[in-house]
């Protein structure tokens, strides 16, 4: 699994840091998602990917057979 985030896309809804905050956190200065690892632990999974539908702007990328 591989993440990618758009920052400028980002509205700062906090979706993500609140499903998945091990692998989202929010920037402190501007509320926009912050990626703190972009290739997470299998048992992460279903948070990540939750998070990416859960994102009102469709700023995260979940790509789960990428593999790094």
């Amino acid at each position: 699994m591989k993440i990618t985030v758009d920052r400028d896309r980002c509205v700062g809804a906090g979706m993500c840091a609140m499903t998945a905050g091990e692998v989202f956190e929010q920037h402190e200065g501007d509320g926009r998602v912050v990626l703190r690892m972009t290739e997470p632990p299998a048992q992460l999974a279903d948070d990540v990917e939750e998070a990416e539908q859960l994102c009102p702007s469709r700023a995260i990328t979940v790509d789960p057979a990428a593999a790094g």
